[in-house]
């Protein structure tokens, strides 16, 4: 096969943009696509690509159709694959284009699954087709053929003189497209390795061979393969059935009737209005509504069809195909597995409408008599609780006692009459559903079932309705967004969004009832305060008061204890963490903090205590079922759970099924069978039924809000600034100590400018061991993970960040921290970039642009290189890693996002460490304290003329550190 240059994207754009029509060939593979003008520019230039000019049939503005010569573009099929499914994903793509590309990802599908077929072209060259086609493959087929643009199928045709616009018409569109999917069959799976193995050019890359000995061969591997027609099955009733069933002398499940036929119809691909008995088309009394093929093309259909459903091999022995008499089991059958076999084959079955038919099994669920007054809380789902399955039998829509159920399996017939009326059943079905009983179900497998409106029940899939109780419950929780309000707890020191009242309002509903929950909003919608606020709100009552268990990433643990101190004084707050956190009794209310890692330590310990509430933050960190860290979670038992995260779902729907079946246990059911059930699939994409069941499944339990949404998005500050208090690690907090003991023992003997310099020295030591001990110790190749808290906390932001798809710009003073950033990133996947004052001007540029483009989503900055000039406002976060101590400055430096041309919220965070010189700075910078507007105005500077006391009272280290 000759090799073609590929296509560049200014090649591919512009022949996208035209109108496409796909051209078929004799043999197959010589099919092309032609790319004609949308406008009088002329065709596209492709070199090296022919050039033609073709009578196309194209509509006019009346709706008539025209003759006009047109030049276009004509590409073999095969090179035109790449143009066409590009298009489908181009704004500026034309729709025909686009049409092509969807049917060119269809026709690779079904290649890709071996649905190949060899034959002989009407030429008797060698041809390879695609099939067999299933009736999935052929509902999809008949779909998208269904979807085809006029212009894609408008010509070529040779009109003959004379022709009349009114009598051209265009091409049947699934008749086109199965030459199109037969093309690339017959081109793209040839290769110039296959003569030799196969012995032969014949069906390989070689030249097209022509085969005339072998069309009855052929004719025998593609006997169904739709040429031109299509075949269904009209089943008639036995004579003496009337439109209101009655026949005499018969009675209910008795009945002496004659035998019910099946009639032989062709449909014909291009007009899907045409349709005619086999006994016209044979006799010639169709109008010529089909061609000349069609008796061939029905019998290489009739002949497959006859292959998987043998009671219709006998109209292949007669001399017209017309019809054909069921006994009562082959009627059974084509209720059944004969209707599967002959739709696999292409075959649909029709039956009268007079009969009914229809059995349908529908399960209720509800408490048992004997469980009444449970009402719709905690009791109702508990583990003593008495949930029933029961089913309910309908025909045609109109329910069924067990007596008349009873009936229709009794007889053991196709054919049953039942209220004065013939019904037509399976009579398997019958007895199956007679064999149906009640039976108990667990509570969450019934609130499952209750909110999907399905069960899965011995394999099959049936339909579910709630009674009682339960559909009070479901009724209750079914929309998150329309919770019962709540007050907000007079104890908060804070006034709440609306959005984040509603989120209270939810929580507090859903653990009143004995259910987990997951507030999965963006990162900086206020997770953190609501909780608080559920917290307090569950102290009002005694049968959900009781202490907060918190379970945070170590990064996080500063920024809850100042949260809680903010938004609810008075309420009692302690970590439980470090070599001493067992040395005191943890609180019998307020919060209790700890982490993933001394959780999973002492999960023995922290199970004996009374919980009222623990909260799993950050709980992507439990996303693997199978880790110790989850395992020992689930140990610990409370009367809530509840998990606060930005990201439920990062890589696959099983970490969504450890989150939910930690906050509510049995929820989702086992994972093996949420894989099977849904997960697969909905990550597959082609199950839109089940993505809707997991939906109503999990929508109840999960509150995902985006800062985009309409009814948030009002409500939030152009600007939101959050401080995030981080503890120093074992190591930084030794370096601190010893610069500071040495440091004030200098300072204390010198004065003057040594004085003076020697301060400076020490707030920048202090400033950059507070960043990494990599910075402060100049370590050429450090090891960076686990030595530093802001690098903890910043690669906690950034999950979530990227996993938003927002983007953020990171500020350091130090060039050095830059550096070690971008590799320490670099090390986790993270795409970023780094300008600092040494970048060249171009380079910025060139920056700049990749960032606003999305190309970059994390832009590393020096304060000094990049705190003005630029304007980046695709940054949605701004991280200030180490603290100016100029506001003024810092405020230049977040006006890179937070600018003219801005069109969403920007938060800014900036990570301080706690109990250090950068805590104290900060807290000063807060309360606008005397030293405060020295510092506003002078910086690093003001501080050298402290005292030694003072000095000392700024720099020492004062929290425990981990």
């Amino acid at each position: 096969m000759q090799m073609c240059p590929p296509f560049t994207p200014t090649e591919v754009r512009s022949l996208a943009a035209c109108p496409a029509v796909f051209l078929p060939g004799d043999p197959a593979r010589g099919g092309t696509v032609a790319f004609f003008p949308s406008s009088p520019a002329g065709p596209p230039r492709v070199p090296g690509a022919e050039v033609r000019e073709l009578p196309l049939v194209l509509p006019d503005d009346d709706g008539s159709l025209r003759v006009q010569p047109v030049r276009a573009v004509l590409l073999p099929v095969a090179r035109a694959v790449p143009v066409l499914t590009r298009a489908r994903v181009l704004d500026d793509a034309h729709p025909a284009a686009a049409f092509w590309g969807a049917a060119a990802l269809l026709a690779l599908d079904l290649l890709s699954r071996g649905l190949l077929l060899p034959g002989l072209s009407p030429a008797d060259h060698d041809a390879w087709r695609c099939g067999p086609l299933g009736p999935d493959e052929l509902a999809r087929v008949r779909g998208l053929a269904a979807s085809m643009p006029p212009t894609a199928h408008c010509g070529p045709v040779a009109a003959p003189p004379g022709t009349e616009a009114a009598e051209l018409r265009l091409t049947g569109p699934e008749r086109l497209l199965r030459n199109f999917l037969d093309a690339l069959a017959d081109a793209l799976p040839r290769t110039a390795a296959a003569p030799a193995l196969a012995g032969s050019d014949a069906y390989t890359a070689g030249p097209a061979q022509r085969l005339p000995e072998q069309r009855a061969w052929a004719a025998d591997v593609a006997a169904g393969h739709d040429a031109g027609v299509r075949l269904s099955l009209r089943v008639e009733a036995p004579a003496g059935i009337d439109g209101a069933g009655e026949v005499p002398g018969t009675g209910d499940g008795a009945g002496a009737l004659g035998a019910f036929r099946a009639v032989l119809q062709l449909h014909s691909l291009n007009d899907a209005a045409r349709v005619a008995d086999a006994a016209e088309v044979w006799a010639g009394t169709d109008d010529g509504a089909f061609g000349p093929r069609t008796r061939v093309d029905a019998l290489l259909a009739l002949r497959r069809a006859a292959g998987v459903w043998a009671p219709l091999s006998p109209l292949l022995a007669a001399g017209v195909p017309d019809a054909v008499e069921l006994a009562d089991e082959e009627v059974t059958e084509l209720l059944g597995e004969g209707r599967k076999a002959l739709a696999g084959a292409g075959v649909e079955v029709y039956w009268p409408r007079e009969l009914a038919r229809g059995l349908t099994a529908r399960g209720v669920i509800g408490a048992t008599p004997d469980a009444g007054g449970q009402g719709t809380g905690p009791a109702l789902l508990g583990a003593d609780s008495l949930l029933t399955f029961s089913w309910r039998f309908s025909l045609d829509g109109r329910g069924l006692s067990r007596e008349e159920l009873d009936v229709l399996a009794e007889a053991k017939r196709p054919l049953v009459r039942l209220r004065d009326r013939w019904v037509l059943i399976d009579p398997a079905q019958a007895e199956r559903a007679r064999g149906r009983r009640e039976h108990a179900l667990a509570p969450m497998d019934a609130v499952g079932a209750a909110l999907t409106g399905s069960a899965d029940v011995e394999g099959e899939r049936v339909e579910v309705r709630a009674s009682g109780a339960l559909e009070e419950l479901r009724a209750r929780i079914a929309d998150p967004h329309h919770a019962e309000p709540v007050p907000v707890p007079e104890g908060l020191a804070a006034t709440l969004r609306d959005y984040q009242q509603r989120g209270l309002s939810w929580l507090a509903g859903m653990t009143s009832l004995g259910l987990g929950a997951c507030l999965a909003d963006d990162m900086g919608l206020g997770k953190t305060v609501t909780l608080i606020a559920l917290h307090l709100h569950r102290q009002a009552g005694s049968a959900t008061a009781g202490p907060t268990l918190v379970v945070c990433p170590a990064s996080l643990m500063g920024n809850w204890q100042r949260e809680i101190e903010r938004f609810a004084p008075g309420t009692a707050v302690r970590r439980y963490h470090g070599a001493a956190r067992s040395a005191a009794p943890l609180p019998e209310s307020g919060f209790v903090l700890t982490t993933y890692g001394t959780m999973r330590l002492d999960a023995e310990a922290l199970a004996g205590q009374a919980w009222g509430m623990v909260v799993a933050d950050e709980a992507q960190h439990v996303k693997n079922p199978y880790s110790s860290t989850a395992r020992q979670l689930r140990a610990i038992p409370a009367k809530a759970r509840v998990a606060l995260t930005g990201t439920p779902v990062e890589n696959n729907l099983s970490e969504l099924w450890a989150v939910l079946d930690w906050t509510t246990p049995g929820l989702l059911g086992r994972l093996g069978t949420f894989r099977r059930v849904y997960a697969r699939a909905v990550e597959a994409g082609d199950d839109p039924a089940a993505a809707r069941r997991l939906a109503r499944l999990v929508g109840p339990f999960l509150l995902r809000r985006r800062k985009s949404d309409p009814g948030i998005a009002p409500e939030l500050p152009p600007k939101t600034e959050t401080d995030h208090a981080v503890s120093l690690t074992a190591e930084q907090a030794g370096l601190y100590e010893a610069v500071v003991r040495e440091t004030l023992a200098a300072v204390a003997a010198a004065d003057g400018m040594e004085r003076r310099g020697l301060i400076v020295q020490l707030l920048t030591s202090l400033k950059q061991i507070c960043n990494h001990p990599a910075q402060y110790l100049k370590e050429d190749r450090p090891r960076v993970g686990g030595r530093s808290g802001k690098v903890e906390l910043l690669d906690e932001l950034l999950d979530t960040i990227l996993a938003e798809g927002a983007g953020v710009l990171l500020f350091t003073q130090y060039v050095r921290m830059g550096r070690l950033l971008e590799r320490h990133l670099a090390a986790r996947g993270v795409a970023t970039q780094f300008l600092h004052g040494q970048t060249p001007i171009l380079a910025r540029e060139e920056m700049v642009r990749r960032f606003q483009d999305g190309e970059v989503p994390v832009f590393l900055l020096s304060l000094k290189a990049a705190g003005t000039g630029l304007n980046l406002t695709r940054a949605e976060h701004v991280v200030h890693v180490d603290r100016w101590w100029n506001p003024a400055v810092e405020a230049q430096a977040t006006d890179r996002a937070y600018r003219i041309g801005q069109t969403r919220p920007v938060q800014v965070h900036r990570i301080v460490t706690e109990g250090t010189i950068e805590d104290r700075i900060a807290g000063l910078l807060v309360r606008k304290q005397a030293l405060a507007d020295a510092v506003l105005t002078g910086g690093e500077a003001a501080l050298t003329e402290l005292s030694d006391a003072e000095l000392a009272e700024l720099v020492t280290l004062r929290r425990a550190t981990r």
